[in-house]
């Protein structure tokens, strides 16, 4: 064996992880076994938490192949680890897709093997039977394959990197029942089985979590220290919060379960081959099968290729787009001479245009009259769209964000206090000669006292409360620990039509072209004189309308493009279809107002059926259609006239693609200029074309034509111009993000400079701003590839002066003296999806910088989006995104928080999910996700400094051979602690954003200074409070204590002698002096402005702090005898308790001070003005109120502070820093930047030039 046998599985993809192979070793689990018995059960829990040190500890390393245990590591940020078993499955043969068990030898390399006798049948005998090797792991079988020595996912037909062709000659006609039984062995029943745990073993995984086990640890050591009434409150809250857990855990599961079980088993006709067909479960599905799609829909259980027919698809759960879709059967490239070359291997991804995805919903299908309409299954299970997304719910990813890797951090900082305490108290104990048993409960105690029981639960419901204040302004979450991530966003990402613009578009006219000239543009299409034209027949037929139940139904722009010619569409019934072909046509044709007048004689009468036929003679019957293609930007379909015998296509899509596609003598020479004119304005324009077909093309060969050979010599008709308006709150919103230092993005599929125009009406450019367009364009015929820079147009303010773009809008509040504020410029670049994956491709490090300013990147595909997504965090943005169409799923998914305005299913895939159509809900996410940041930090540092008051109150005490009372405990950890801190997070949000964000961990100056600082008054002031008791003249005169009880006298217990070590004035003064400590620190913690509304605005948390208040000075002053029983209190001097108000007050004063005036106002604005936005962020819009925060002042504090200039932490602003000192950037208009291969390097390097 290799001494690093290491394999990766799932190369490439989200969930990869390194493979690591393990035996079991007997010693070994014999010395576990033993150990942990010793360590009373510790050791066990200590492996079952870490699965690393279980596999290490438990076994030997072996090869992967001869494994019986597999240890898995994900590669992510996360290394995350994961245990599997290996097992051992007796199977016919060793690949599922081999027809004979013989032929299993040369299968192990899937892509060149591809079932193609799909009819014989495999005999399975005992003694063929191979032994396979597999583990399971989140729902997902990992199999060994000796041809590529590692573990493989088997997911279905694409194993088989199959091409369109063979689809259709090789998987057409089925599986016989026996292949189906041997795939089976692999692939397993087609099912999504979600499993709803019991609630036993729900409890058991809950109460083995380690903050539970400490607790029982903490109940445990205070039983036997006899504090039973602490003991069982701790345990009645555990109880509370472990019954919540599970009901909440149980309740997810069920509903998940429920979810997927509807329609998950439905009865299914499988196609044998000759016609034949068979009734079955879906859950006997296996990739490979045929099934036939009912005419009148089914829920899809599996994955599947359309081979014949068309199917209506509402495809919400997966995409969250209403709108049916069109599904047509994939092109088979071999019955095309023409088209042969293009015979593309099938994905599911790239081919989802003919793919029926699982848990999708078939309305109804169209094919030939009485013809089945049939689908190969390419997947099931697990493997299936709805299966990963399912997976993806069970089994998430964690969330990482600084906060919670600061918690832990800052615990292990608690658990190192409590050490140190714990030897201390220690050294005391043994110093002072007491007990062994004394010695080590009153040690550990330390412990349970230094690190909060109640910690987890008051870290959550700020997180809770916020979850609830969302919900009441139409905002749901899937993931409540994504709202603190949400209150760090300093740039968010829209989509443009349906987020910052109406989701319909509304026809603002039309503009003909004929015989490569434009005609003036026109209002209406629907006038009588354009009823015969190409334009107007493309307009009513280029679209994927459907009617369902009496209905139109289909893309939106389709609709209103129809809507505007008037025209109707017809489904044809079967006895009309009998005359063609009998293939179900879709007709359209002209309303009876809008067909010409009949030409005929006076003394002749109109007949019905004359005018029947008028109007027959106008029908157009669409015979294919090739759906469109987010990536083609465009669709087509193939027509007839009712009485031609030559059939004409249409096409349409964005008008760049289709002008490509036309004979160049049919494009306008003003083409360009027209367009962009239009686009400048804001309009989206869709550009059509026509083209006559062959006359040899019959409608079964159009049926299997390639769409490149429909799609290319057409002729230009002219433009579409539609008006996408702004939503009403968009340019409030984006002005308040503006101002909030939050840069905005816009992400579109729309033209570029239509994009740009949207951008500047809704203020995310400022009209004063500059735009640079960056073409790029990939190598061609020996040339590098190249980058031009040209604006998309110049602001009138910089017509009449020279423009200095050297100067950036980088807002630097680094310290730094600044003789004069230079004058700033603001630019903005700009690209296309084209450019963008050119520059993605060959200008890696340039990349980084133009999304410093990438303000609007336009034609982005939607894999697209979400690259752009992940360069934007790579360069440490926290990074929104609000869309609302399907192309925003992956984007949505990806960003820190994904913001849907899609109340569907599809909103699983994103974490937030707004009610509000309009993106007015993202400032309100940004307002709360800040105040449960806030409240979770205020939270923090409270409950940190509850653990160490109290650990220095005990510690104290300790030294005197006393300590806190049970009841004392009591009355801290229930009527302060928990009351204050589940009202101290009732503050709600600020109403506004200002132009900073709180800090984003734990670790950060201004936290470590305000607890370090907190924790040392205390300290102080309890140390002071110590000492002057001490050496006050009645210390330890016993008839002082006898105002509210008399002494015992008589037998002496250990109750009465643990009751005098507890009474004392010592404990008294501390008691009192900690108490109001825990009500300082709270107040002086519950900030208000600018991030949650004001504290005496919480009237939860003022009136819980006033009645404890009234209440401890009133038992100080006023000493009620049955509280001072109940509390072991001893009644002390007045002119102490006098003393003990003005160390209290000095205290508070102290503690106030500080904090609001030290580190809020001089070391806050001056010293830890972070990146914030103000910071070398790079903000698009014009200068926030954040710049004129007092620069000179703020310097000169520097100079005093001797601070040394320090380089940011975010990449994006190290990148800002260097591109301020940069003279050649931006660069300048009219220069190139071409790509040139560095020498022994994969990376590019480039260099600029200018080009005159």
């Amino acid at each position: 064996m290799e001494k690093e046998d290491v394999k990766i599985v799932n190369k490439g993809l989200e969930d990869e992880m390194e493979l690591r192979g393990y035996r079991l070793c007997r010693w070994k689990l014999a010395l576990v076994g033993f150990c942990g018995i010793c360590t009373g059960g510790f050791l066990f829990l200590l492996l079952y938490w870490m699965p690393e040190w279980c596999v290490k500890a438990t076994c030997t390393r072996t090869s992967v192949r001869e494994a019986d245990v597999a240890l898995l590591r994900s590669t992510d940020e996360f290394k995350r680890w994961f245990r599997a078993k290996v097992r051992i499955m007796m199977a016919p043969g060793k690949n599922p897709y081999d027809s004979l068990p013989s032929q299993t030898p040369q299968a192990n390399d899937h892509a060149h093997n591809h079932s193609d006798s799909a009819s014989q049948k495999i005999p399975i005998a005992e003694n063929q039977h191979v032994q396979m090797r597999y583990f399971t792991l989140h729902s997902t079988k990992y199999f060994w394959n000796d041809g590529i020595q590692n573990f493989e996912v088997l997911k279905g037909l694409e194993d088989l990197a199959m091409t369109c062709s063979s689809v259709h000659s090789k998987h057409s006609n089925g599986l016989s029942k026996d292949q189906q039984e041997y795939r089976r062995f692999f692939f397993g029943l087609n099912e999504i089985d979600v499993k709803v745990p019991s609630l036993f073993k729900l409890l058991v995984k809950e109460v083995l979590n380690p903050f539970y086990i400490f607790q029982l640890f903490s109940v445990i050591l205070w039983c036997t220290d006899e504090y039973y009434y602490y003991a069982m409150a701790i345990i009645l809250m555990s109880v509370i919060s472990i019954a919540t857990s599970l009901y909440t855990i149980k309740k997810q599961y069920v509903m998940l379960h429920d979810m997927v079980a509807t329609h998950s088993t439905v009865r299914v006709t499988i196609y044998r081959g000759d016609n034949e067909t068979e009734e079955a479960l879906s859950t006997d599905l296996v990739p490979g099968d045929v099934i036939v799609i009912p005419s009148n829909g089914i829920i899809m259980p599996c994955d599947a290729v359309l081979i014949c027919g068309t199917c209506i698809v509402n495809e919400s759960m997966l995409t969250g787009e209403s709108v049916p879709v069109t599904k047509t059967d994939i092109p088979n490239p071999q019955l095309d001479k023409r088209g042969g070359e293009d015979d593309a291997i099938y994905s599911t991804e790239e081919h989802k245009r003919h793919t029926l995805f699982c848990g999708t919903n078939v309305i109804q299908t169209r094919y030939y009259t009485g013809e089945m309409v049939k689908a190969v299954v390419v997947r099931t299970g697990f493997s299936t769209a709805k299966g990963q997304l399912i997976r993806s719910i069970l089994y998430p990813k964690p969330t990482d964000f600084k906060l919670y890797r600061d918690a832990y951090l800052f615990l292990l900082c608690l658990v190192g206090v409590a050490s140190l305490v714990f030897i201390y108290s220690l050294i005391m104990k043994i110093i002072n000669q007491e007990s062994v048993k004394e010695i080590i409960v009153k040690s550990l105690d330390i412990i349970t006292i230094t690190v909060p029981p109640a910690l987890p639960a008051a870290m959550t419901a700020g997180i809770v409360y916020a979850q609830r204040r969302l919900k009441k302004v139409g905002i749901f979450s899937i993931s409540p620990q994504r709202i603190n991530v949400c209150g760090q966003l300093n740039l968010v990402c829209f989509d443009k039509t349906g987020t910052l613009t109406e989701d319909g578009l509304d026809m603002w006219g039309i503009q003909r072209s004929e015989d490569g000239r434009f005609h003036h543009s026109e209002e209406k299409a629907d006038e009588k004189s354009l009823v015969k034209t190409k334009f107007v027949s493309c307009m009513a037929t280029c679209h994927s309308l459907t009617k369902i139940e009496g209905q139109l139904s289909g893309d939106p722009l389709d609709l209103k493009m129809f809507e505007a010619t008037g025209w109707i569409l017809v489904e044809a019934t079967e006895e009309e279809t009998a005359q063609h072909d009998r293939i179900e046509l879709t007709y359209v044709k002209p309303p009876s107002q809008l067909l010409p007048p009949p030409v005929i004689s006076p003394e002749q009468d109109m007949e019905l059926s004359d005018l029947y036929e008028l109007s027959a003679s106008y029908m157009i019957g669409i015979v294919r259609q090739f759906s469109f293609s987010s990536a083609l930007q465009r669709m087509s379909v193939v027509v007839r006239q009712i009485g031609e015998r030559r059939m004409d296509a249409y096409l349409k899509g964005a008008p760049e693609v289709v002008a490509s596609l036309c004979k160049k003598e049919t494009v306008p020479e003003d083409f360009a200029e027209v367009l962009e004119d239009y686009t400048k304005q804001g309009f989206r324009v869709i550009a059509l074309a026509h083209r006559r077909l062959e006359s040899k093309l019959t409608f079964h060969k159009v049926q299997n034509i390639n769409r490149d050979q429909i799609e290319k010599n057409m002729d230009f008709l002219g433009l579409i111009i539609m008006q996408n308006k702004l939503k009403t709150e968009t340019p409030g919103v984006l002005e308040d993000l503006r101002h909030a230092n939050i840069r905005t993005v816009m992400v579109t599929g729309d033209n570029m400079l239509t994009a740009i125009s949207v951008a500047r009406d809704c203020g995310m450019i400022q009209p004063q701003d500059l735009v640079i367009i960056a073409d790029a364009l990939p190598p061609k015929d020996g040339h590098a590839a190249k980058i031009t820079w040209h604006y998309a147009d110049k602001p009138s303010k910089h017509n009449n002066k020279p423009t200095k773009l050297e100067e950036m809008e980088i807002i630097m509040e680094d310290g730094n003296c600044v003789d004069e504020p230079r004058p700033q410029e603001y630019y903005h670049f700009a690209m296309s999806g084209k450019s963008f994956a050119v520059i993605t491709e060959h200008f890696q490090d340039l990349m980084q910088k133009l999304v410093l300013h990438g303000t609007v990147f336009a034609r982005m595909a939607p894999d697209q989006k979400t690259q752009l997504v992940e360069t934007l965090e790579s360069v440490d943005y926290f990074v929104g995104m609000c869309g609302d169409g399907a192309n925003d799923c992956g984007a949505l998914k990806r960003a820190h928080a994904g913001i849907s305005l899609s109340e569907l299913e599809a909103s699983v895939a994103s974490p937030f999910t707004s009610t509000t159509p309009s993106i007015s809900c993202v400032p309100n996410l940004i307002r709360e996700g800040r105040a449960a940041l806030v409240t979770s930090f205020c939270v923090f540092k409270f409950m940190a400094l509850y653990s160490i008051i109290q650990c220095l109150s005990v510690a104290l005490l300790y030294s005197i051979r006393s300590n806190l009372g049970d009841f004392q405990f009591l009355f801290i950890d229930i009527a302060i602690i928990l009351l204050i801190v589940f009202t101290m997070s009732l503050n709600s949000a600020w109403k506004e954003l200002v132009a900073r964000r709180p800090p984003s961990g734990l670790v950060s100056g201004p936290l470590l200074c305000s607890v370090m600082t907190q924790i040392i008054i205390c300290l102080g002031f309890q140390v002071v409070a110590f000492n002057l008791v001490k050496n006050l003249n009645w210390y330890l005169k016993s008839d002082i204590y006898n105002c509210t009880a008399p002494s015992e006298t008589g037998i002496i217990t250990n109750s009465t002698v643990r009751e005098k070590i507890i009474k004392s004035d010592v404990n008294t003064t501390l008691f009192f002096v900690s108490s109001f400590q825990y009500l300082i620190v709270a107040m002086v913690f519950s900030k208000g402005k600018p991030f949650r509304e004001p504290s005496y605005k919480n009237w939860p948390f003022v009136l819980s702090c006033i009645i404890l208040i009234i209440f401890l000075f009133f038992i100080m002053f006023f000493p009620v005898s049955g509280i001072y029983t109940f509390l072991e209190l001893v009644c002390i001097p007045l002119s102490w308790r006098v003393a003990m108000l003005l160390i209290i007050l000095s205290n508070a004063a102290v503690s106030f001070f500080i904090e609001t005036v030290v580190l809020d106002v001089i070391l806050w604005k001056h010293v830890f003005s972070r990146d914030k936005q103000g910071s070398y962020d790079v903000s698009p819009a014009a200068p926030t109120p954040q710049e004129g925060i007092d620069v000179y002042g703020r310097s000169c504090f520097s100079l005093l502070c001797c601070r040394r200039k320090k380089l940011p932490k975010a990449r994006y602003m190290h990148l800002a820093q260097e591109l301020s000192v940069d003279p050649d950037w931006p660069p300048k208009p009219k220069s190139t930047t071409e790509a040139k291969a560095a020498a022994h390097s994969d990376n590019c390097s480039y260099h600029i030039e200018a080009v005159s």
